[in-house]
């Protein structure tokens, strides 16, 4: 094996990275460089930038990726209305092409042999962060020392943590290590300790993001979601960046008690796993959305993307997000968007949402068409009956059949 003489890490700043990074000292005698992306999970970045000084990094990048994130990123995967397993919107999962993207081009401008990601060996992560980096770069090196170290638990990573130094924030209040939690932008996550097992109902005190339902405001929040070629652009016709809209939806959603999820759900790797997650804005926009598409798309083309979601779901849980396959079915999604423009007035209250209104100068609602009273002859109702004997007709045979 080439000898590694420097490192790109994908770094946070919390328990696991922190150990990372001086274990990768240790183990390769090389030197390190820590990337940190502010993908929306605020107060983790500063500190990370602390932490790395006073670990003897030289070369930090600490960059804003927010826009960059929402708008090329989060939004083309809305455009889908996913959902992973019916219920999880992906929050983790569509991070990782991003941070990947920006590991593979510092490790270039860096000159680094290799790049290094916290991901476990048990994870869905670890197959993103890799997967993304050889699809940009075939000839890269990877490391992940969760393959590699014998710190195989949280517990041993803390006990490691405390005998070199390394200061480790947000230990549980009952002591030990604290939750596996992932945030940015679109969402949330914790996993481990007591979650473990799937019977026992998350804390109260876990939840950091949103009101729990009971405790939300007892009064309706009115909201108007404005769409062009299905992407949000304003709200309460404010117009806003892409990441403006989710930290005003991710507002919104919070004191209302809107977004929380407890899931067990089926990981690549072969296993189950129970995490929890709160995802505020992205329950409000996939609502909005579905809603505006309601009114401007064909019928076959909604349930043709309805047909698709789930494999496409199922690619960016999986970490395809550069796989040819992603792509093509990205051209298909974002050819059906041209006309999904107008506006979704939504109700937010006590943990639900929902849809009031929709409006759009595309719309293919005919009122004329559509109504119970005299549409002045513009539908011949008795052309229904034709149709409707076409359709019988394969049942009428199968049903005299099934007589014989």
């Amino acid at each position: 094996m080439n000898q590694i003489r420097k490192v790109v890490l994908a770094y946070s700043g919390g328990l696991d990275t922190s150990v990372i990074l001086k274990w990768l000292k240790e183990k390769y005698n090389c030197e390190v460089v820590t990337f940190t992306a502010d993908i929306g999970q605020t107060d983790e970045i500063e500190p990370a930038r602390e932490k790395a000084k006073s670990a003897g990094v030289k070369e930090i990048f600490i960059e804003n990726l927010q826009e960059d994130f929402a708008k090329n990123y989060v939004f083309p995967m809305f455009r889908a209305n996913t959902l992973y397993e019916g219920e999880y919107l992906l929050g983790t999962s569509i991070a990782r092409p991003l941070i990947a993207k920006r590991l593979i081009e510092i490790a270039e401008q860096t000159g680094a042999d290799a790049i290094a990601h916290g991901a476990t060996g048990k994870g869905n992560d670890q197959v993103r962060f890799e997967l993304s980096a050889y699809a940009l770069n075939p000839e890269i090196k990877v490391i992940a020392p969760w393959r590699e170290w014998d710190l195989l638990s949280r517990e041993k990573l803390l006990n490691f943590a405390e005998q070199h130094g390394i200061s480790v924030e947000m230990k549980h209040k009952q002591g030990g290590s604290p939750y596996s939690m992932d945030a940015n932008l679109l969402h949330i996550s914790y996993e481990g300790r007591h979650l473990e097992n799937p019977n026992n109902p998350p804390e109260d005190s876990m939840w950091r993001w949103t009101k729990s339902p009971m405790d939300a405001p007892d009064k309706e929040e009115l909201v108007t979601l404005s769409f062009i070629n299905g992407d949000p652009v304003a709200i309460n016709n404010q117009k806003l960046k892409a990441h403006e809209i989710f930290h005003i939806l991710n507002e919104i959603g919070s004191r209302n008690g809107i977004g929380r999820l407890d899931l067990v759900e089926n990981r690549f790797v072969g296993m189950k796993s129970r995490g929890c997650y709160e995802t505020p804005g992205g329950t409000i926009l996939l609502k909005a959305h579905r809603a505006i598409e309601s009114i401007t798309l064909d019928r076959e083309v909604a349930h043709l993307k309805d047909e698709l979601m789930p494999r496409y779901a199922k690619l960016i849980y999986n970490g395809f997000w550069f796989a040819p396959e992603r792509e093509a079915l990205q051209t298909l999604i974002d050819h059906t968007q041209k006309n999904v423009t107008g506006d979704v007035k939504l109700i937010c209250y006590k943990g639900s949402v929902q849809v009031v209104g929709r409006a759009s100068s595309f719309s293919l609602f005919d009122e004329n068409i559509a109504t119970f009273e005299d549409d002045g002859g513009t539908y011949n109702q008795h052309d229904a009956e034709g149709f409707i004997k076409l359709n019988a007709l394969r049942l009428k045979i199968l049903g005299k059949k099934n007589k014989e």
